[in-house]
């Protein structure tokens, strides 16, 4: 009795939000693989049916990889092709399909990536930093300890650092970068390759400012300069000082160019605390004073 060649897991790039951005061979595997394990059926579907590609799906999810994944091996080990996608880039980037490759592999099944869009790649060719070195930190912890771990575990990293954020938790995401890292130089990208791409430039600040006032919407990509060689960044009520401007000065800019727009005062205090490190009733009190000084 012979041994069955095992077949070939392909881990297929997908696009991350322009579908011109497939690639043909990518096309080509996703026509000839025997099965397609996708994270969302219905979002590989829209794909497939835009390239006239039959079905053949399977979904393979963060809640039911390790429970799938040794009947996708088995069906390797007997000589079937399987392609691997995410809802967009590259599996196992911070999506599904870590365990089955790791599985695949351990099992003696070739591996093969199919390599093509990725919103890491993207939006750390477009952010004006350093590309190399580069730190991926993926998603941060959702645990308050385990997110101030993971923070304060990359704050002394001289790297580039790319993570990945969910649109709603932007601005606190920025605001804890600041705070942990210090004001550093920082690009977020957001929506990248679709219509509404946009790349905001400057230092964490400037982009909580901008996020404050324009709730992001689409996925989003972050990346931040690393530390200054041979020194760990400073916490962040330290950089205004730094740069020659206290914190009180720091939240009285941000009072100032909030009432300039317009902003109601509970926005204006949020801002200026994100901006300037204070506390929310500091800045409370310095919006008060600052009235007072203005209607005598």
């Amino acid at each position: 009795m012979t041994t069955a060649k095992p077949g070939t897991l392909y881990l297929v790039a997908t696009p991350i939000g322009n579908l011109e951005d497939v690639t043909l061979r990518a096309l080509r595997v996703l026509r000839e693989a025997a099965v397609i394990a996708a994270e969302d059926t219905r979002h590989t579907r829209k794909l497939l049916t835009r390239h006239a590609i039959p079905g053949r799906l399977v979904s393979l999810h963060e809640h039911n990889e390790r429970t799938r994944t040794p009947a996708l091996v088995a069906r390797l080990l007997a000589g079937e092709s399987v392609a691997l996608v995410s809802d967009a880039g590259t599996p196992g980037l911070s999506d599904p399909g870590a365990v089955l490759a790791a599985a695949a592999a351990a099992a003696g099944v070739p591996v093969v990536p199919v390599p093509g869009p990725s919103a890491l790649l993207a939006a750390l060719v477009v952010s004006g930093l350093p590309t190399e070195p580069v730190t991926f930190l993926g998603f941060l912890p959702a645990a308050p300890a385990d997110r101030q771990r993971a923070l304060e575990g990359a704050r002394a990293l001289p790297h580039t650092l790319v993570l990945y954020e969910a649109p709603h938790r932007l601005e606190k995401t920025l605001a804890a970068l600041r705070e942990a890292w210090g004001d550093r130089r920082a690009a977020v990208a957001r929506e990248l390759t679709k219509v509404h791409e946009e790349v905001v430039r400057g230092r964490l600040s400037e982009a909580l400012g901008h996020f404050s006032s324009h709730p992001p919407r689409g996925e989003v990509t972050i990346v931040v300069e690393g530390a200054a060689a041979g020194s760990a960044a400073p916490p962040a009520a330290a950089t205004p000082e730094d740069a020659g401007h206290s914190p009180e000065e720091a939240a009285r800019a941000s009072l100032r160019a909030a009432l300039g727009e317009g902003l109601a005062p509970f926005q204006a205090v949020r801002r200026a605390a994100r901006a300037s490190g204070l506390r929310r009733n500091e800045v409370y009190r310095l919006w008060l004073s600052m009235k007072q000084e203005v209607t005598g």
